[in-house]
């Protein structure tokens, strides 16, 4: 109990006093190294080093790339013109063409920020042109956005195999179903919420124009089933798959779609290595943190803690999940994947959950962190590009952010709906 206290009031107590959460992660590992005599200098310059120096991680910055490639290549603009030209005469069909357009870029890159961000720009004045509120639009895109984070190939869950020690293909693969049932409960949210507003319905596309659509947008529809086929055959790695969508982003980009210039190229070569940067500091301090976990057998301290609920992996799920929301609330994705993940695990494997379940349930329930306030990352991103008030946003979220919580409540009932699929994809 007393290990368990230090990790939880250094790291907590360093963030409340503002210091950013690397360097708090830094400061935790260092308060378990003096409680436990264990304190080197030597041990947290490696552990930095070590932490960035891992092959599955290389995906991260290659996937952060292709998303922006996709923005600034005009990949991501043609996915949403297929989606209006297919579905964008239904009485709200620009919702729709919303969700439709998250799913496939979802599948695409793997970033929640930079996905909403593109839907935002582009979806949100034409949705209010039509005489949808603002607020619900914004909310929509935003929920719509941390669909991302669990389709492959997700960056978040690259962060949990790495942290976990998980198969990242494997979550991959298991992520595919769960995050399509994101979508379908947003787009029943969608036709709820919808119906009791007054819209100009567009007329349906004639069968030319939806050819159109497709003949330009299907170099970008090739891209995730060249991923999941690549990675379902075993013909690459998840790192590998990186390095292959940001070729095929910028050569269609370069080649096929000709949009990309010299100039924005550099934008997005700094944009992406910013990103980067970033988040692998990140991943390097929190496994500085996770070597110190693992030497106070901190999991066991936690595993004494929830003994009483060990024998009921349900109840157990749920308890976990209340926790990440709770925490989300405060705290970005990739935090609290990287400090939980290694300390949640071996909790999870001892109650008997199957770790790819587990990790997927987790990634999912971080995503939702991205969508509640205070912090709520994708929310800013979209109030900001969308030019909506933030307290708004976050009003116009609530139906959708339901649904998706619901959508978990349901795996969580009922786990065969996310291990059958997933079986049969291995």
């Amino acid at each position: 109990m007393v290990i368990i206290a230090i990790f939880v009031l250094s790291l907590l107590g360093a963030m409340a006093i503002g210091v950013p959460i690397s360097y708090a992660l830094i400061l935790c590992a260092l308060a378990m190294m003096y409680h436990l005599d264990l304190f080197d200098a030597q041990i947290v310059a490696q552990g930095l080093v070590n932490g960035a120096d891992s092959f599955p991680l290389m995906a991260v910055p290659f996937f952060m790339l292709a998303g922006e490639l996709m923005n600034a290549g005009g990949l991501s603009r043609r996915i949403v013109n297929m989606a209006i030209a297919l579905v964008g005469h239904i009485k709200g069909g620009l919702g729709y063409v919303t969700i439709l357009a998250a799913c496939v870029l979802a599948s695409l890159s793997g970033s929640a920020a930079a996905d909403a961000a593109a839907l935002a720009a582009l979806l949100v004045p034409m949705m209010v042109k039509v005489g949808h509120d603002k607020a619900t639009a914004g909310g929509l895109v935003a929920a719509s956005g941390i669909i991302a984070p669990v389709l492959p190939p997700s960056i978040g869950l690259i962060l949990f195999g790495v942290a976990a020690n998980v198969s990242i293909t494997k979550l991959f693969l298991a992520g595919i179903t769960p995050g399509l049932m994101m979508g379908a409960s947003l787009c029943i949210a969608w036709a709820i919420v919808s119906r009791r507003e007054t819209l100009i319905t567009r007329p349906r596309a004639p069968m030319r124009e939806v050819a159109k659509a497709f003949y330009e947008g299907v170099w970008a529809l090739l891209l995730p089933v060249i991923i999941l086929v690549g990675l379902r055959a075993g013909i690459f790695t998840p790192t590998e798959a990186g390095v292959v969508a940001a070729v095929y982003a910028l050569f269609v980009s370069l080649v096929i779609y000709r949009e990309l210039t010299w100039k924005s190229m550099y934008q997005v070569l700094v944009s992406s290595v910013m990103t980067t940067a970033m988040v692998m500091f990140l991943v390097a301090s929190a496994m500085v943190a996770a070597w110190m976990i693992t030497v106070a057998d901190l999991p066991s301290s936690v595993v004494e803690v929830l003994e009483p609920l060990m024998d009921s992996p349900r109840l157990l799920m749920l308890l976990i999940v209340a926790i990440i929301v709770l925490i989300g609330m405060a705290m970005d994705m990739s935090p609290i994947i990287l400090i939980l993940a290694p300390v949640m695990m071996p909790v999870a494997v001892a109650a008997g959950i199957d770790p790819i379940y587990f990790g997927v349930i987790f990634v999912m329930t971080c995503a939702i962190g991205l969508i509640t306030p205070p912090v709520g990352l994708v929310l800013n991103v979209v109030a900001g590009v969308a030019k909506i008030d933030f307290v708004a946003t976050v009003r116009g979220v609530l139906p959708f952010l339901l649904a998706e919580l619901l959508i978990i409540g349901l795996l969580l009932a009922f786990p065969q709906l996310l291990l059958v699929p997933a079986q049969w994809l291995y």
